[in-house]
């Protein structure tokens, strides 16, 4: 696929895939946990696999728990 992430992220639901770092975007119905590391730091484990990936800080607010 030739096709430039951020053009790929405009045609996905914002709803279902989330874009956690500049070049990671992940299905928010696979994420199993999301830990944070330090204070400016968190990672995301993924149902059905072994990697964490990081949320880069630009994307973190998709992490925080709404009043």
């Amino acid at each position: 696929m030739r096709t430039a992430l951020k053009d790929l992220i405009e045609m996905l639901d914002p709803e279902i895939f989330w874009q956690i770092h500049r070049g990671t975007v992940v299905n928010a119905h696979a994420i199993e946990s999301a830990e944070r590391i330090d204070i400016e730091r968190l990672e995301v484990s993924l149902k059905n696999c072994t990697e964490r990936l990081t949320v880069s800080r630009s994307f973190g607010y998709l992490f925080r728990e709404s009043n």
